[in-house]
């Protein structure tokens, strides 16, 4: 496992000795696990944000089942004469 190092102030270290019984090396990579997955899910949270204000509205009166038709319909005719 690769080694991180971590400074902190004189008095943080002082109470972090009083405290010794604490494995701050665990301590630390809990706190740095959380932080990723927090960006991560913030990240996640964003880019549906993004996407939904990109996302257009259908115009009035537009039927999907109609435009579906008429892409098959005109697919169909492409591979008659294709052929």
């Amino acid at each position: 496992m690769p080694i991180v190092s971590v400074r902190v102030p004189e008095d943080i270290k002082k109470k972090m000795n009083e405290l010794s019984w604490i494995n701050w090396s665990e301590v630390l990579r809990k706190a740095i696990i959380e932080t990723i997955n927090q960006e991560k899910s913030h990240n996640i949270a964003k880019a549906v944000l993004i996407t939904e204000k990109l996302r257009r509205k259908a115009p009035a009166g537009w039927n999907s089942i109609e435009e579906i038709r008429k892409w098959r319909m005109r697919n169909q005719k492409n591979e008659t004469h294709s052929h």
